[in-house]
């Protein structure tokens, strides 16, 4: 229902434009969000859009660097992704959750979508 896609082999500094589409059913009404897995390690909060795509929330790590957006329709989101350092490489997710904005960093998300490997370069 959610499929995550554009990951790939880039170069640090460079950028990757990811998207998020949904299928099967609306998530007009949920708010979006944006996590990230590297090997070794626990999953990452990497940000998060409203449902109306008014609003939105970043890790500290990605702040000034990434980029959250969502079309008119309401079925896909972007994470943009510029300046990518090494260490953002990693598989990324994209999730949907009818949860208010303070627990967009913890979940829960009630859908996951399948994700796409990050891999940056040095």
């Amino acid at each position: 229902q959610l499929q995550a896609s554009g990951g790939g082999l880039v170069q640090a500094g460079g950028s990757l434009k990811l998207s998020c589409a949904a299928s099967g059913r609306t998530f007009n009404s949920y708010a979006a969000g944006w996590f990230r897995q590297a090997p070794g390690k626990e999953r990452e909060f990497v940000g998060a859009i409203s449902w109306n795509g008014y609003s939105t929330y970043y890790a500290d790590s990605v702040k000034g660097r990434f980029t959250i957006s969502r079309g008119n329709a309401k079925s896909t989101v972007w994470l943009q992704t510029n300046s990518l350092k090494p260490e953002d490489t990693a598989v990324y997710y994209c999730a949907a959750t009818m949860g208010t904005p303070r627990s967009w960093s913890g979940g829960p998300y009630a859908y996951w979508g399948q994700g796409t490997q990050v891999t940056v370069s040095s």
